[in-house]
């Protein structure tokens, strides 16, 4: 049988680089879904979701694929937070997170287009804040402009600097890609990452 092909289904450029760490061939696909939450939806069970619908949306066009579909969520005091979009929310965010532990839920899931079979789970992630004070806010906003990141902020740039700690198991999936996770689920579908290296 051939190795199946692997698709990533998703454009987010975060995402892609994380996979291109893998050094294996892949090829991305835009996934149409709807994101909205559904009524008392946790925001665990809302991310494992969206990953497995993200991996099932592109499969009509991949025969014999392996289709990476991840979503990400972050939450601070119960609610979930969204892109802040503008700078203003940026800020807004960012003061609220101050002294306070914001926890990042990452979904990943993997759809075999040849088998129609999905495995997938939930990888958190926390983020502990330092003391913030407003300068430094508007500073980091301003030098930074995170308006597309969940959370207000790029922990792989300047994010770094408002940080008391960081408490997880891979720091990839902060970025939006659980590395660990991903290998180990490619595994269980008999797709070994080291067997498999652009040469």
């Amino acid at each position: 049988m051939t190795q199946q092909a692997i698709i990533l289904g998703s454009t987010s450029p975060f995402r892609k680089s994380l996979l291109e760490k893998l050094n294996i061939a892949f090829s991305c696909a835009k996934p149409q879904v709807d994101e909205t939450p559904l009524v008392n939806e946790t925001p665990q069970a809302l991310v494992e979701r969206l990953a497995i619908l993200k991996a099932k949306a592109v499969a009509n066009e991949h025969d014999n694929a392996l289709i990476i579909g991840s979503d990400q969520v972050a939450t601070c005091d119960g609610e979930i937070l969204g892109k802040p979009h503008t700078a203003e929310n940026a800020i807004k965010q960012l003061t609220k997170f101050s002294g306070k532990c914001v926890t990042f839920y990452t979904g990943l899931a993997i759809y075999s287009s040849t088998s129609s079979t999905v495995k997938s789970l939930v990888e958190p992630f926390k983020v502990h804040f330092k003391q913030l004070n407003q300068q430094d806010i508007e500073n980091y906003v301003n030098a930074e402009q995170p308006l597309n990141c969940a959370g207000s902020f790029k922990s792989e740039g300047l994010g770094i600097c408002l940080f008391d700690r960081l408490e997880g198991d891979d720091p990839n999936s902060l970025i939006g890609l659980p590395l660990i996770r991903l290998n180990e689920l490619l595994q269980s579908f008999d797709f070994n990452i080291l067997a498999n290296q652009n040469k």
